[in-house]
């Protein structure tokens, strides 16, 4: 990934603003700003899809298209697509915390007022440029824009509970639709482009400011998603269209139970086959809007835990094996060297590690997993890291530093003499009397040997369990939290520029600070 470097995690639901959600408008700029100002050289954000089962951007509608909630409002009514009475509608939703449901309500009737006027008054460069976009992307956005479009025409419901014909895309029931549906068809389009077109915008002003972009690439796809409807052989499905075998984790630190996620799990047998070729595909998707990947769960590349489909827990699963080397030997002669890093977090293996180092993919440390025992040779502990490592404070699925250490909400099967213990350690690792604990542990990590530093924003702002992005095993209430434009505070961005510059992360050659 370069020389020494710092970032920050922030998905951009959880930007500040009026309208009940972050969006890729003005308040997206004014955080690259203070990334910029406060010396940091990397964003990371989460998967960019549109969300579908619990809101969650790792169960995604699909694996290629954006998400249009993100879309901005303001830049709308910039090209006249929105009038000032629309942009006042968002006001009095919540701006602590995202309420999905009333963002919906609020945004569909908005982006298809939008879309209408377009159609009636859009110059015809502008026309081109759509008309370009959906030519250009066709080989994913033709499929996800009938699925979105018979989706709402279905109530919402998964596409394995659409007319049989329709769930098996039967073709004739496919061209019958898109007939039925082409004005929702072209709304959907529509809203892609947008979405893409602000998305290019802001990529532009974070390599303006020196930032770069990771993204996220989960390493499974949701059951309800345009992918799985319009690849079913790609999956294991039943003959009614369920999982037959879905993903997982064998139980862990975050639960006793395992995670069940119920993604259908690849038939990669088959993705050999075509030689790996929706895989390419997704992957150059991704690189196309972000400058660097997070490659989600990556043991199982290497071996996945299936479990039984009717199975309602994770419990009763088995290891088996990925396709290992043979699926980035197809991604990098397709697209070259791979800018990945690889979340190689949860039960690893010497074989997991083996294909990591194989592979020379950087591998993550995060250090609230440091101190769960009294081993000094932890690869979480700054001592042992290598220089290719990307350090973290903690991870969307962890609870804040400061919520770690008070006590948090039971995220882990931890004990509370447990959790005494692995504070003392902690503590005694990092220095300081707990007073700034968060500021304890960044400190740690800026100045280990890590080339990359990534802390989530929550973290450098000393919030506690409230401002907690995800607890896994909790169905609802996940992935809400925002975060106030006053929070950025001018002593803020000095404190975390100050020792980004002593620690030699500045982007540029600039002359230390005390932090």
């Amino acid at each position: 990934m370069g020389g020494r470097s710092a970032g920050i995690v922030l998905h951009p639901t959880s930007l500040p603003g009026p309208r009940g959600i972050g969006e890729l408008g003005p308040a997206a700029v004014d955080f690259l700003t203070f990334l910029a100002d406060a010396g940091q050289s990397v964003w990371q954000v989460l998967p960019l899809g549109p969300t579908g089962y619990g809101d969650s951007p790792y169960q995604c509608f699909s694996a290629f298209a954006g998400n249009p909630l993100l879309v901005s409002l303001d830049r709308l009514h910039e090209a006249g697509l929105l009038d000032d009475a629309d942009l006042r509608l968002g006001e009095d939703l919540p701006r602590d915390e995202v309420d999905f449901g009333a963002v919906i309500e609020l945004k569909w009737p908005l982006l298809a007022k939008a879309h209408a006027a377009f159609e009636s008054q859009a110059r015809p460069e502008h026309r081109e440029a759509l008309s370009g976009f959906c030519t250009t992307e066709a080989s994913w956005l033709s499929d996800f824009a009938l699925f979105m479009a018979l989706k709402r025409a279905n109530g919402g419901a998964p596409w394995y509970q659409w007319a049989p014909p329709l769930a098996r895309r039967d073709p004739s029931a496919l061209e019958r639709a898109r007939a039925e549906l082409a004005p929702d068809i072209r709304g959907v389009e529509f809203e892609q482009w947008v979405f893409f077109s602000q998305w290019g915008e802001l990529r532009a002003e974070a390599r303006a400011r020196g930032i770069r972009i990771m993204g996220d690439i989960p390493i499974f796809v949701s059951h309800d998603s345009a992918d799985v409807w319009a690849h079913p052989e790609l999956f294991h499905l039943t003959e009614d269209g369920q999982p037959a075998l879905q993903a997982g984790v064998p139980p862990d630190y975050f639960s006793a139970t395992g995670q069940l996620w119920g993604n259908p799990l690849y038939r990669w047998n088959e993705l050999a086959r075509t030689g790996y070729a929706w895989w390419i595909d997704r992957l150059r998707a991704v690189l196309s809007l972000v400058d660097l990947v997070r490659l989600d769960h990556f043991r199982g590349f290497e071996a996945y835990w299936e479990v039984p489909g009717g199975d309602s827990t994770a419990e009763n699963g088995r290891w088996v094996k990925g396709p290992g080397a043979a699926l980035f030997a197809a991604l990098e002669g397709s697209l070259g060297p791979l800018p990945v890093v690889v979340e190689n977090l949860g039960v690893i293996t010497p074989e997991v590690e083996a294909l990591r180092r194989q592979l020379g993919f950087p591998g993550m440390a995060v250090l609230q997993f440091a101190f769960g025992g009294d081993d000094p040779d932890s690869s979480f502990l700054p001592h042992n890291f290598s220089r290719g490592v990307v350090a973290y404070t903690a991870t969307h699925d962890n609870d804040t530093v400061v919520g770690w250490w008070r006590g948090g909400v039971g995220d882990s099967t931890r004990s509370p003499e447990d959790a005494e213990l692995e504070h003392a350690r902690a503590l005694a690792y990092v220095g300081g009397d707990g007073g700034e604990i968060h500021w304890d542990f960044l400190r740690t990590l800026y100045v280990s040997v890590a080339d990359t530093v990534i802390v989530p924003l929550q973290d450098v702002l000393g919030l506690g369990s409230a401002a907690r992005m995800n607890l896994p095993g909790r169905p609802d209430g996940n992935w809400r939290w925002r975060f106030a434009a006053t929070d950025l505070t001018p002593g803020v961005r000095r404190r975390l520029r100050a020792l980004t510059a002593v620690s030699g992360r500045l982007p540029t050659l600039e002359e230390p600070a005390t932090p």
